[in-house]
């Protein structure tokens, strides 16, 4: 899953010009490149033509042997069989897709790897066609004829969450052909506009003092310790979004458009139910905790960013400032090395399980790290198939924040070798809890490195970096959340202008921030980069909803005195087997409770109290 650590991208001074971190000479040390092969060797590798022939053979064998049978195998406790030889299909499609999609994130502007990944596109489409009707037909299937099969069939009671799953989509499915057309035509619309939109970004060029700098080295002058620096990366990304503004605006009108005809046609009856219904997570939990959320900005980034603009000696930031650090926060960057000894330190002080699972990350090449020219921006974990392992991508830059996404990703890459054990149909969590041991994670990685640092000033600009990430994480997230829900909701009256959509943005953002923070000329354009709003949209708050968990779980393991652990890993190993309420009861926690999202959100504003304190007693 893709992690938010776009929009927290950190970094080191812009290297020259043609030093790669991985050559020699980088100030990182030996950053990791992934090694692919555990899914196939090459693009071309025999292994990846026989899987997809034997893929579309398998695919329409399965459509000929069970398509308008389900019924006869529901009564004949044959359905188990049918479910089990869906699963296999369902891994060996992610297996291939796995490998194109990483193999295309890696070298994004390759023409060759571009071509790979859609012509790999297109052939799994055509393929997974055929096996389109299993899910609609079974949702076919009469309640008490699913349970009597259920009861009767011992290897399709394994698939009961999924099934049950699978039944709360039934009121939103269309009829069959309807959905073949779906199916078939999204690789020609919004898989082909989030190809658009991939490609655009990663060719776009910024120009810094006349040298062309890709987005991740731009974004990372926005966290310089020198102020024209960051001003110039500022105008840089500003003025090269507004030039690219017509192709991202249509992108977004068609995309929110075609969102709008297929929630129309399914009976959606709110823009963000569709995700709500993925998330497995209820319209009003998500209300109460965006409603928490807004309610508490004047508390948390307006009071926060006050305090900062004092610090900096400003009487009001601008928006390159707002993620300026400390005066005092150290300028040393962190090699590679001391970055995994750091995280790995952290998860093994918390379980040597954990620790042990995230070292083969490491040993084993499952991490792409360096900032290469043409490779994806922002960072995320990716799970492949359960029958292999997940892989981490990073544009690692040597700055604290690159630290935490390491520990992040490391975090979803856990989550994801465990939850894997629920097999291809259930080990995919819910995004609402897919944020949980990433965050977890980072929360671990940051109180080990708070409880050795014995210093004041550092102590200090620990704690304000650290509040700045969690600001980052839930109230610059609910206010992308309530962005999209804008845009969606005006875009139903007809196409916004590049003007309407950055009206819009800095409505919210001049809410969510407050004022001490002065939006410069140019900011009304950097929504065009947030690749969420494109390729899943109102993900953003599953960010907000792991972070504020993630809090109230942190605060209940500092309290435990024994068997959280073990808790922590079944929560982790059942996937997407269980729902929200089912897995965070053994925590005393309720996320329907009002209280619970007040908890979360109070944790952050004891960092900012513990801030203000520090500079009363200075």
């Amino acid at each position: 899953m893709i992690s938010h650590s776009i929009f927290l991208s950190g970094g080191t001074p812009v290297r020259s010009a043609g030093l790669s971190a991985s050559e020699p000479g980088s100030p990182f040390g030996d950053l990791p490149e992934w090694n692919l092969a555990d899914l196939y060797a090459a693009i071309d590798a025999p292994e990846l033509k026989r899987d997809l022939e034997e893929a579309d053979e398998d695919a329409r064998a399965f459509g000929e042997e069970w398509k308008g049978k389900l019924a006869i195998a529901a009564a004949q406790g044959e359905l188990g069989k049918a479910v089990e030889q869906y699963e296999q299909l369902e891994e060996l499609l992610g297996r291939i897709m796995a490998y194109a999609s990483l193999t295309y994130a890696g070298e994004t502007a390759n023409p060759a790897k571009a071509k790979f990944y859609g012509d790999i596109q297109q052939r799994l489409t055509d393929t997974s066609s055929h096996l389109l009707f299993f899910a609609l037909e079974l949702n076919r299937l009469g309640d008490a004829e699913l349970e009597s099969a259920l009861a009767g069939d011992a290897r399709l009671a394994v698939y009961r969450p999924w099934l049950e799953d699978l039944r709360k989509e039934k009121p939103y499915q269309l009829e069959d052909r309807v959905e073949q057309l779906f199916h078939e035509k999204s690789l020609t619309g919004r898989g082909a506009f989030n190809r658009l939109f991939d490609e655009t970004m990663t060719a776009l060029r910024f120009v810094v003092d006349d040298e062309e700098l890709a987005i991740e080295p731009t974004l990372n002058l926005l966290q310089d310790h020198d102020r024209i620096k960051r001003e110039k990366g500022f105008l840089a990304l500003a003025e090269t979004f507004k030039a690219h503004l017509p192709t991202f605006t249509l992108i977004t009108n068609t995309l929110a458009k075609d969102k709008e005809i297929s929630d129309r046609w399914r009976g959606f009856q709110d823009i963000a139910d569709s995700r709500h219904l993925a998330n497995r997570v209820e319209r009003e939990v998500v209300d109460a905790l965006t409603e928490a959320v807004r309610d508490a900005y004047p508390r948390i980034s307006h009071r926060y960013y006050a305090m900062k603009a004092k610090w900096l000696g400003l009487d009001q930031l601008e928006a390159w400032d707002r993620n300026a650090p400390l005066p005092d926060t150290p300028q040393a960057t962190i090699g590679w090395e001391e970055a995994r000894d750091t995280v790995l330190s952290a998860y093994g002080a918390f379980s040597p399980e954990m620790e042990a699972i995230a070292r083969q990350f490491f040993d084993k090449a499952w991490i792409d790290a360096p900032a290469r020219p043409g490779k994806a921006p922002g960072a995320f974990a990716h799970p492949t198939v359960p029958s292999a392992h997940p892989y981490v991508l990073l544009n690692y830059l040597g700055k604290p924040r690159d630290v935490m996404t390491l520990a992040h990703e490391l975090g979803h890459g856990v989550h994801q070798v465990l939850a894997g054990e629920q097999g291809a149909l259930m080990a995919q969590t819910p995004l609402t809890l897919a944020e949980t041991a990433s965050v977890f994670g980072e929360m671990l990685t940051f109180r080990s490195m708070l409880d050795r640092t014995t210093e004041r000033r550092e102590r200090k600009a620990m704690l304000a970096q650290k509040a700045e990430d969690m600001i980052n994480t839930v109230v610059r997230q609910v206010a992308f959340y309530t962005f999209e829900r804008k845009v969606h909701t005006e875009r139903k009256a007809g196409e916004l202008t590049s003007e309407q959509i950055g009206e819009l943005w800095m409505s919210v953002q001049g809410e969510s921030l407050g004022p001490a923070i002065r939006l410069a000329g140019g900011y009304e354009t950097f929504w065009a980069y947030i690749p969420h709003f494109i390729h899943s949209p109102f993900y953003v708050y599953a960010y907000a909803f792991g972070d504020c968990l993630v809090n109230s779980l942190f605060a209940v393991y500092q309290d435990a005195e024994t068997g959280f652990q073990a808790k922590y890993f079944d929560m982790l190993r059942a996937g997407g087997s269980k729902h929200h309420s089912e897995l965070l009861a053994p925590f005393g926690l309720d996320a329907s409770d009002p209280a619970f999202w007040s908890k979360g959100l109070s944790v952050i504003e004891g960092i900012i109290d513990e801030l203000e304190a520090m500079d009363e007693g200075a």
